[in-house]
């Protein structure tokens, strides 16, 4: 046995003080969640939100399909993306639409809600619609067409009078979500808009737990996402990197940030000329928005571009969207908003294609670490798991399929979601 030196006793004593370090970490940095993410988030006005939306949404993004790219060649000419791409993706974005166009809904109370213009009560109205679309959902989980998920951006705490109009719109929608279904459907996830300050999530959990306990519900099952559209929500007021402690806040309840482009880069001192997703403000808040979320098993998500797919514009705005998208992606987003319905050809094309472009290097080194053959590139496990994951995300949103990923890595489904732990 080979000599030592040092004092074993007085070594111990110093290593058993980060056993605090080892349990913080634990809980502050649990890992990747095993939940699947969506690809988008579609944003509806509450006021339209019916029975039908989601078919509505899969016709219209079909219909733009055929009118304006119905074949490989006619979505290579629009998007500017290589033909052999374009063979590839084209039938499975017809597939994706046909069968799930959505893959995540919120209903809007915020931004994109207004009561009936002249109203004599617009508490009222929000009060119908809280309890209408609750109906909604409720119809949808009974026929088995819900997305896979679902829910409600309430409003903004901005206010005295916003918050006691957010907490009952709540309240109302789960009220008549929770008469109609009996138990809370899985799926379901909250919005939380504009937050400026800790003690604005501290409040909101406390509603929530609240909430838990008038209903009956399990503490901690009613999780939310924040979103990240002021700069108070990157730097708080005294100087501190506020996503932390929204997130320590939250205490296990939050799912995601999400970014907001327009009231970001508004907050920012940005004209309405620069206010879009690609700009190096918004880079710098997503950036934030990973170094804190990182290893903590809460998504992300990116925002949108209100430069729509309409009229004589549907070639311009699929273009930009496209780009947008795939940017998105790169920075590591692999969620953002979709605004309108012909933004779902863009969402799923620029999904398929950015899998298609970087599937055969990835799945080359994923073979060589788990044949341990070596080759150009040594990985770690670490990389590996994303190397993984990137294939767990293409079977997941339709991109690919097992019998194709099985003939690129080797690796049966099971093997890559035990990989890449998801």
């Amino acid at each position: 046995m080979a000599e030592t030196s040092l004092d074993h006793a007085e070594v111990n004593r110093l290593l058993s003080r980060l056993s605090g370090v080892d349990e913080k970490m634990a809980s502050r940095y649990p890992g990747a969640r095993p939940v699947r993410q969506p690809v988008h988030t579609c944003y509806v006005p509450a006021d339209k939100v019916g029975s039908g939306v989601l078919d509505e949404w899969g016709s219209a993004a079909l219909a733009a399909l055929d009118s304006h790219a119905a074949t490989p060649a006619a979505l290579a000419a629009v998007l500017e993306i290589p033909g052999e791409i374009a063979e590839a993706v084209h039938p499975r974005v017809r597939a994706k639409l046909t069968s799930a166009p959505v893959e995540d809904l919120r209903i809007d109370f915020e931004d994109g809600y207004l009561a009936p213009a002249g109203a004599a009560d617009p508490d009222a109205v929000e009060d119908a619609d809280a309890e209408r679309t609750a109906g909604v959902v409720a119809d949808w989980l009974r026929d088995g067409a819900a997305p896979a998920c679902f829910g409600l951006r309430v409003k903004s705490f901005d206010t005295a009078q916003l918050r006691a109009r957010s907490v009952r719109t709540l309240d109302v929608f789960l009220t008549a979500l929770l008469a109609r279904c009996g138990e809370l459907p899985q799926g379901l996830v909250l919005t939380f808009p504009k937050v400026v300050d800790v003690a604005q999530v501290e409040v909101f959990v406390e509603v929530l737990a609240l909430a838990e306990r008038r209903f009956g519900l399990a503490g901690g099952s009613l999780r939310f996402e924040i979103q990240v559209e002021t700069t108070q929500s990157i730097v708080d007021t005294e100087g501190r990197f506020a996503l932390p402690r929204f997130l320590a806040a939250g205490a296990g309840r939050v799912s995601g940030l999400h970014f907001g482009t327009y009231d970001y880069t508004a907050s920012c001192g940005l004209t309405a000329a620069h206010q879009h997703l690609a700009h190096r403000a918004c880079d710098f808040a997503r950036h934030a928005m990973q170094v804190a979320a990182a290893g903590t098993g809460v998504f992300l998500s990116d925002g949108s571009t209100n430069v729509l797919p309409v009229g004589e514009q549907v070639e311009h705005g699929w273009r930009t969207h496209y780009q947008l998208v795939r940017r998105s992606l790169e920075h590591g987003f692999y969620q953002s908003w979709d605004l309108h319905p012909a933004q779902l050809v863009t969402r799923y094309a620029a999904v398929f294609a950015a899998f298609r472009d970087s599937a055969p290097a990835e799945a080359a080194r994923l073979a060589a670490y788990t044949s341990s053959s070596g080759g150009a590139v040594l990985d770690e496990p670490a990389t590996a798991r994303a190397l993984a994951a990137s294939f767990v995300r293409a079977l997941d949103n339709g991109a690919t399929d097992a019998e194709e990923v099985k003939a690129m890595t080797g690796l049966a489904e099971s093997e890559l979601r035990s990989l890449g732990r998801l």
